[in-house]
């Protein structure tokens, strides 16, 4: 009957269910539905169950399996791969677990149950629109606190105009040429050597800065290009480390150059192409600061995790989708010529989006709010789900999700759960840059002013 499907009853799910809502926290909802062909409200209908099971027995939720300690590890594992775009999912989250659980006393048994509650427990839903307001495991949690402390300071004493604080990074596309025209051919997540690389640059101020694509694909012609983006085509691919060179003398030396700015500030996480000599040269020449986001962190403080890459992955997914059929026996060229047009189409809708973009630095605490006082976690959560919801309704995405009050409703269980952790420890502060990125190679910035924790 329709009322009893309605309401969550407090009743266990089978390991079947149990398997598809794993899939659905590591990946997304939609994922999981065309994955195990089951609709997606189903697939939250036995999220909603699990949840009230759980609550009417909170004797469950207690580190049956693994040590706080040793969950806090795992979380933190997950919020890394992901930040490096590597898959989560039932083999890899179950193979780390066990590795984990295998210096504890007694051994480690590992069951559906156990993973679905620890993805819960940690907020670390793959797709949730309120990640701003989820707090992180513990020792993650304080760098995060220092770094955004340490961030609106520096924005603050070198007085810093929005036209130079800006955010970086890439999106990672993965084909599977032997499903090409079916789905999922196109992924965001995977191993090996990406299709295409995508690096994305906005500005405290709403700006969206050409996007840099570099691919294996054959150079399509120069009219095929649309305007916002620059192309690079190796065919044996460029590396990392290339990349991010290329991105930084031909996107962020020429805005400086043009605005003839003397000091800024670029926000990017802490993998190792963003931090090589080559790159940091460029930045320091511009007299710029890299404001580099501690291991962990990239979901709750990169402005550009708060609305714009999800939503911006999820339009080209689409695109890709409506036109699969199309696509099938088409060239590499034939599809980078797609993928490029899908792109400029998503670019020219952003540069419209100025001011949910710098809503986006306030919410992920680059920006101080105004005022000085800082926004509740639940506030900024509120935030981030009305920026997605703004955009994807921007890009005409707004009809395939939830009603703002169907989700709200679905994550007020959880929220009525959480608490909030301290955001701060004193024993976290250590310094930022050593060694050969030393403080007084980034011009302007006093040494006494750069000191933040060691990533």
């Amino acid at each position: 009957p329709q009322e009893a499907e309605e309401s969550p009853r407090k009743e266990q799910l089978s390991v079947k269910k149990l398997r598809v809502v794993l899939f659905a926290l590591c990946s997304s909802t939609e994922q999981a539905a065309r994955h195990f062909r089951n609709p997606p409200r189903r697939i939250q209908r036995w999220l909603r169950r699990f949840q009230a099971f759980q609550d009417d027995r909170p004797e469950l939720s207690e580190g049956k399996y693994l040590s706080l300690e040793a969950e806090e590890k795992l979380a933190e594992w997950v919020l890394t791969q992901r930040e490096q775009q590597l898959p989560v999912n039932e083999e890899t989250l179950f193979q780390k677990a066990t590795k984990i659980g295998r210096s504890l006393e007694g051994g480690f048994q590992i069951s559906y149950e156990w993973a679905v509650r620890f993805m819960l427990r940690h907020h670390l839903s793959g797709h949730t629109r309120r990640s701003v307001s989820h707090p992180l495991p513990k020792e993650i949690q304080g760098n995060a606190g220092v770094f955004m402390e340490f961030v609106q300071r520096q924005i603050h004493t070198q007085r810093l105009p929005l036209s130079v604080i800006g955010a970086v990074d890439e999106i990672s596309l993965f084909l599977d040429v032997e499903v090409l025209g079916k789905e999922p051919a196109l992924q965001t997540v995977g191993n090996g050597e990406p299709w295409c690389d995508l690096v994305l640059t906005v500005l405290a101020d709403g700006s969206v800065l050409p996007a840099l694509v570099t691919s294996r694909c054959h150079l399509p012609p120069p009219a095929s290009v649309p305007g916002g983006i620059l192309l690079e085509s190796k065919e044996n691919g460029c590396g990392d480390d290339e990349i991010m060179e290329l991105w930084a003398a031909l996107v962020w030396r020429k805005h400086t150059e043009l605005l003839g700015a003397s000091k800024g500030m670029l926000v990017l996480d802490c993998h190792r192409t963003h931090l090589s000599e080559e790159v940091l040269a460029v930045l320091s020449s511009a007299g710029t600061l890299p404001a580099v986001i501690p291991a962990g962190c990239s979901s709750r403080i990169q402005p550009l995790d708060v609305c714009l890459k999800r939503s911006l992955k999820k339009f080209l997914q689409e695109k890709w989708r409506r036109g699969s059929a199309e696509l099938a026996g088409s060239d590499s060229s034939q599809l980078l010529r797609s993928l490029l047009a899908w792109l400029g189409e998503a670019l020219e809708i952003l540069g419209s989006c100025r001011e949910l973009i710098r809503r986006s630095f306030l919410v992920a605490g680059v920006l101080p709010a105004p005022g000085g006082r800082s926004a509740s976690p639940r506030s900024n959560g509120d935030q981030q789900e009305e920026l997605i919801a703004a955009m994807e309704e921007r890009l005409g995405l707004g009809k395939n999700r939830e009603s703002p009050a169907e989700f709200r409703e679905c994550r007020r269980q959880q929220q009525q759960q959480q608490q909030q952790q301290q955001d701060e420890d004193p024993e976290i502060l250590h310094r930022l840059f050593e060694g050969e990125s030393e403080a007084e190679s980034f011009h302007g910035f006093e040494e006494a002013d750069l000191e933040l924790m060691e990533v």
